[in-house]
């Protein structure tokens, strides 16, 4: 036979948990809305376009996001679970711990993605054969935001 007491404080400090961890529900990563070139350029289209390609501007898919969830996302349930246990169930610091990860996740990703070569047309007109990055701009507009 099991017997279970002090079930009313374990409620209360159930109640105190699921308090915290509604104060956030969700973070946002990546290229955000708003973020912009300096001439104006939405940013978050640019990298839908590298993300994806435009045959009819002659732009292979260069899928720096893609390949980034595909390779780390199976780690962030776990990372998750054990940030919300050491914060003490705080959500807003937990997402706010998470989306920093995965921001350097991605910008990591930018930096060291190598899939199709650059036209001689783009390096002649960047002056360099690295993919994804030519001002930096993109890279470094990688942002979250807790909600």
């Amino acid at each position: 036979m099991v017997k279970i007491s002090g079930g009313n404080k374990l409620e209360a400090a159930l109640a105190e948990i699921a308090k915290r961890v509604t104060q956030a529900s969700s973070v946002d990563i990546g290229l955000l809305d708003g973020a912009t070139y300096p001439d104006g350029t939405s940013i978050p289209m640019v990298a839908a376009i590298q993300e994806f390609g435009a045959p009819a501007r002659n732009i292979p898919p260069r899928p720096f996001f893609r390949n980034m969830i595909a390779a780390k996302s199976p780690e962030w349930p776990e990372a998750v679970g054990e940030l919300l246990i050491s914060n003490d169930y705080d959500a807003s610091k937990t997402l706010g711990q998470t989306g920093a990860a995965i921001k350097g996740q991605l910008q990591q990703s930018i930096a060291d993605f190598n899939g199709v070569p650059l036209s001689e047309a783009t390096i002649a007109k960047k002056g360099s054969s690295k993919q994804l990055i030519d001002t930096g701009v993109m890279i470094n507009s990688v942002d979250f935001e807790v909600k």
